[in-house]
């Protein structure tokens, strides 16, 4: 257990300065020694220079850098050759990483469930504020699309798999924080660089790609949402979200959101909707009612992610292509 005053310097430098929680989840993950060599990875540094900056031994340095890279909280980055150790840098990474940390305890994970349901909305929008856009991206269920929408490569989550050089799965840490969501764990999925760091954490299992897109096929069937990266090319993190604990949909106000919503929208053909209203349920973000016996959708509301198209009996909905040639990610 390190000393309140560098876990608040810690806190400081993840830009949570302010947080009541954070330093209390630091003085949970590290001891006096740990946290003062942390402070020193800040520009990254070769094991040899922390050894130097904190005056301990290379060999405790090394064991140190071992054993935080382990608990998610040192990062390792290689250029020419040369192995340099940086701390995590942001509380999405901390909260991805430290969470699932083999034999973590419950009340580590507890400090982090009341992170989130007391502090995580505020901070999520003040990033919200100075980010110039979304950093996530929704990605719809593509076989519910219209046949003569283009459909981009960055818009096919399995086209996404397929590209993909290394993938891993690890539980979501949404839900392993959580502690008692009924939803499916192992579904999180990481694409090359995010995944090679899981594997060789120990975090997370090697996938072949078909393997992935069983995993999708039954998200799909749970009603989880898959979210991207905001970004053109095939990016670190395929999340599988469910509505009740996940950190993507607590920061969703205003005109700037923490997830970007597809390039389509559900729409409804109403000479072939029941009226069964089974599709209700299944929309995270309330964008579907009724109106004399029909499903109907609020595109204000609507990310376009497909959820509700899976559950529908009569193939009455459908996704559109709306954001056509305004939609560009990051």
């Amino acid at each position: 257990m390190a000393d309140m005053a560098l876990c608040k310097k810690l806190a400081e430098g993840i830009g949570a300065g302010d947080s009541p929680m954070i330093p209390k989840i630091f003085e949970a993950l590290v001891n006096n020694d740990e946290a003062k060599v942390m402070l020193l990875a800040a520009p990254p540094a070769t094991a040899e220079e922390l050894a130097q900056k904190s005056g301990m031994p290379l060999e405790s340095i090394t064991k140190m850098m071992d054993s935080l890279f382990s608990r998610g909280l040192i990062f390792k980055a290689t250029k020419g050759g040369e192995k340099k150790f940086y701390r995590v840098k942001t509380v999405p990474q901390m909260h991805d990483s430290t969470s699932l940390t083999p034999g973590i305890s419950r009340d580590v994970l507890d400090l982090w469930k009341d992170y989130m349901e007391k502090e995580w909305p505020a901070y999520g929008g003040k990033i919200m504020d100075v980010m110039p856009g979304s950093i996530m991206r929704v990605v719809p269920v593509n076989e519910s699309i219209e046949p003569q929408s283009k459909v981009l490569a960055y818009d096919d989550v399995v086209k996404i798999v397929q590209d993909a050089k290394t993938l891993s799965v690890t539980n979501c840490s949404c839900r392993v924080i959580s502690g008692t969501c009924d939803k499916p764990l192992e579904v999180c999925m990481q694409v090359d660089r995010a995944a090679e760091y899981n594997i060789e954490r120990g975090t997370g299992r090697a996938l072949s790609k078909g393997e992935a897109v069983e995993i999708l096929k039954k998200c799909r069937e749970e009603g989880l949402v898959h979210v991207v990266d905001n970004r053109q090319v095939v990016g670190h993190v395929i999340c599988n979200c469910c509505h009740d604990c996940c950190l993507n949909w607590a920061v969703m106000k205003g005109p700037k959101k923490w997830v970007a919503p597809s390039r389509f929208e559900a729409f409804v053909d109403a000479d072939l909707c029941s009226g069964c209203e089974v599709c209700l349920d299944r929309c995270f973000f309330d964008a579907l009612s009724m109106k004399e016996d029909c499903a109907s959708v609020d595109p204000e509301k609507c990310l376009g992610c497909g959820v509700c198209t899976v559950v529908c009996p009569t193939e009455a909905l459908k996704l559109k292509e709306t954001r056509a040639e305004d939609f560009v990610p990051a």
